[in-house]
């Protein structure tokens, strides 16, 4: 007579087996296979489902102010640079790898929705209003080429998504940072009151911190080291 665990197929949690094969851990493999990566997708969705929230409620109170003054061109100019560079990554593509660490975690969240902090009523005009619409449009325009230079390897945690040296980024490593510095002046110099100004400082402090993250992280692929080596400057050519 045979053993019958070598003669027959076993069931475990309700899975047959297959002659030969030991099914005994299959379940847990496959729990362990799986959870993962729906752990992973919970958490993208939720991450994402937060974003949504928190851009409605700002763009509702900058619409607000804004009906109470039609001529702040660079209110609703902020609403659509934010729904660009934070809303955009929504659609973004899930990364290989990305820095899960929590000094990263904190720049990243602090440098993608400071816009929350942000003081919506008149400020001080440092410059005419249509000045700083026009550093704004600038900025948001040069964010749109950035972006579309990377089609869709973008997101707010760093990540290695893909070495691109196409179009903005033949200019300089982190061009998306430099829209954003053209549009947030634009908005600051019409708008311009302490509160702002510290916000956009810690701001930039966060970005600065999370730009030699991302290069940290997107170093140990030897082709971004060789960007790296063609495109000498991070953010603003000359400079920095």
């Amino acid at each position: 007579m045979h053993n019958d665990s070598d003669a027959k197929s076993r069931s475990v949690n309700g899975v047959k087996g297959v002659k030969g094969v030991n099914t005994r851990n299959t379940g847990g493999f496959i729990a362990g296979f799986i959870q993962p990566q729906v752990r992973e997708m919970v958490i993208e969705v939720s991450a994402r489902l937060c974003v949504v929230l928190l851009l409605s409620v700002f763009a509702y109170s900058a619409y607000m102010q804004w009906r109470l003054a039609p001529e702040r061109i660079t209110l609703l100019l902020l609403v659509v640079a934010t729904l660009l560079t934070v809303g955009l990554s929504l659609f973004a593509r899930i990364p290989e790898k990305r820095d899960m660490r929590p000094l990263s975690f904190a720049m990243s969240v602090g440098g993608s929705f400071y816009y929350l902090g942000i003081e919506l009523d008149p400020g001080v005009r440092l410059v005419p209003e249509t000045v700083g619409a026009t550093l704004e449009i600038a900025g948001i325009l040069f964010q749109l080429f950035a972006k579309l230079s990377l089609r869709g390897s973008f997101g707010i945690l760093p990540a290695n998504r893909g070495v691109v040296s196409r179009g903005a980024y033949r200019l300089v490593r982190h061009p998306i940072y430099l829209s954003y510095v053209v549009t947030d002046l634009g908005f600051l110099l019409a708008n311009f009151g302490w509160r702002n100004a510290l916000i956009y400082g810690g701001l930039y402090a966060l970005q600065t911190g999370r730009i030699f993250r991302e290069e940290q992280l997107l170093g140990q692929d030897p082709a971004y080291r060789a960007y790296q080596a063609n495109v000498r400057y991070r953010v603003i050519p000359g400079v920095f």
